[in-house]
């Protein structure tokens, strides 16, 4: 039955079919964040602009798909570096959801365009490249989308998967489907991992020779102004008071971590609480009074209270500062099977990790960071407590965490460098191929 469905036909096929449910899962979303009603001719290829993005067109185009949060802020060094390198190009960002088209606001202001980029829907993705005719695309991570892909080969335009990751999980899936993801993987200029065993992975599905360039998400450099602001919110948590950050958490996990807390013995200990999707912010709320806790909310912006027991991190764009104020902090997504998000960030500003047992999003770092002492793995919340008991009563072993979490980010760095290498042959080879079609002309 699986080769019935292995090939694109069949792939556009079970698009169509899904229709209905694109239009319910907008519908859905917005319940929560009425953002994702916002610009729905985008997701399927129409696009109107301004007088000033008009003029940003008459420039070649370098697009890059940044899917949500994490790799739009990823991306930031190498955004930075293309803009010096390559002034006579723009950066035209493309994402899937309203957090990361957010963040891309924040970060570049009017200095990239910004759109969503459409469904896989041959004609949306048509629309998409006819209207921008990027000069080479970029995409991020595991963004395999076979008629993206096979339209920009159709149009030469060389597209990139960087920075790409593959779990073991998604490898399964992928496999399934061999011909159609082999053709895919064929298609793209190139694909370059960011371990070994992603690199494996990817070579595996694909029969080709599949590169590493590391991690981008090392690159990442905390603001100054996120580190002030750390300062700030330390002095309203209280400088004397033991913090412990539970950071971008998931649905399921709040609830868990709060009953387990109950059993923390640490004296003056404030518990923050930041949850990955700001749809949940109030939801996160009235769990935290069930559990019948004294919170305050950052968006306040409020001296805490000595009684206050919780802080939810009501606020967007701030995560620097949340850890950077913070004495240990938990990475959410891997208490349960949601394969845990970065810890990257955390380890930046040296501040201590906790993680969960699910951590397939991030294998290879997670494994290294245990490894040196910048990170200690749990099997569940209960374990999570016995480890803020015994670690609020060893500071010295909480300073010798924070620096192997500073070595581990600076020693882990370069990949920013060779994906410049990598985008800079591909614009080499895309404009040489521009000179030689108008020569034929």
């Amino acid at each position: 039955m699986t080769k019935l469905f292995d090939s694109r036909l069949a792939y556009n096929a079970l698009l169509w079919l899904a229709l209905p449910y694109v239009w319910f899962h907008l519908l859905w979303r917005a319940r929560k964040q009425r953002e994702y009603l916002q610009h729905i001719g985008e997701r399927f290829g129409k696009y109107s602009f301004s007088q000033m993005e008009r003029e940003f067109l008459q420039q070649p185009l370098i697009w890059l798909h940044t899917v949500s949060v994490g790799e739009t802020r990823a991306t930031a060094t190498l955004i930075r570096k293309l803009c010096e390198r390559h002034p006579d190009h723009r950066i035209l960002l493309t994402h899937t959801t309203p957090t990361g088209r957010a963040a891309s606001e924040e970060l570049y202001g009017d200095d990239v365009m910004r759109v969503y980029l459409p469904y896989d829907y041959p004609f949306a993705v048509r629309r998409f490249l006819q209207h921008f005719r990027p000069r080479i695309g970029v995409l991020m991570e595991t963004e395999i989308w076979f008629n993206l892909i096979h339209e920009c080969n159709v149009e030469h335009i060389p597209l990139l998967l960087l920075n790409a990751r593959l779990s073991k999980r998604s490898a399964r899936r992928y496999a399934r489907f061999p011909r159609v993801t082999r053709n895919g993987l064929h298609e793209l200029h190139l694909v370059s991992a960011q371990t070994e065993d992603d690199a494996m992975r990817l070579a595996d599905l694909g029969n080709r020779v599949v590169p590493v360039m590391g991690n981008l998400k090392f690159e990442i450099e905390p603001p100054a102004a996120m580190l002030e602001l750390g300062k700030q919110l330390r002095f309203q948590f209280g400088e004397k008071r033991r913090v412990f950050l539970a950071a971008s958490t998931r649905d399921g996990e709040e609830a868990l971590l709060l009953d387990a807390l109950a059993h923390a013995d640490v004296e003056k200990l404030l518990v923050v609480i930041v949850p990955r999707h700001p749809q949940r912010f109030d939801e996160v709320a009235a769990l935290i009074e069930k559990h019948g806790m004294r919170m305050q909310r950052r968006s306040a912006d409020e001296p805490i209270s000595p009684h206050t027991q919780v802080v939810l991190g009501d606020s967007m764009g701030e995560m620097f500062a949340y850890y950077a104020a913070t004495d240990i902090a938990f990475i959410g997504g891997s208490l349960l099977p949601l394969g845990g998000q970065n810890l990257i960030e955390a380890c930046a500003v040296g501040t201590p990790v906790l993680v969960g047992p699910h951590t397939w999003n991030f294998a290879q770092a997670v494994e290294h960071a245990v490894s040196i002492g910048a990170a200690i793995q749990v099997n569940h919340a209960d374990g999570l407590v016995h480890q803020l008991n015994v670690l609020f009563h060893e500071t010295g072993r909480l300073h010798l965490m924070g620096e192997a979490g500073l070595r581990f980010v600076k020693n882990s760095r370069g990949a920013t460098e060779r994906a410049m290498i990598h985008i800079g042959l591909a614009l080499n080879y895309a404009i040489y191929n521009e000179l030689s079609s108008s020569k034929v002309k």
